[in-house]
């Protein structure tokens, strides 16, 4: 099982989602860390991978041992430039 670790910027974004989304993305996030199951994928032309969560994407680096979720919100245009 890894660590799930998020950054300032992405616990605000989980604080902001709606109560049933904040819970897929923390089920979701938690089920990855524990048996590595979702739909994940390594993004190009960045570090990094998304885990896509329903309309909801979560932006993470990760180790051997850490989830580092870096960014949580609706999937839009600008999802993805975020740095």
């Amino acid at each position: 099982m890894k660590t799930i670790v998020l950054t300032a910027a992405a616990a605000k974004d989980l604080d902001a989602l709606p109560a049933p989304a904040r819970e897929q993305v923390v089920e979701a996030l938690a089920r990855f860390a524990v048996d590595g199951q979702g739909d994940v994928k390594r993004l190009t032309g960045r570090d990094g991978y998304r885990l896509r969560v329903g309309a909801y994407r979560v932006l993470f680096t990760q180790d051997m041992t850490t989830i580092l979720a870096v960014y949580i919100g609706r999937r839009q245009t600008a999802t993805y430039s975020r740095t």
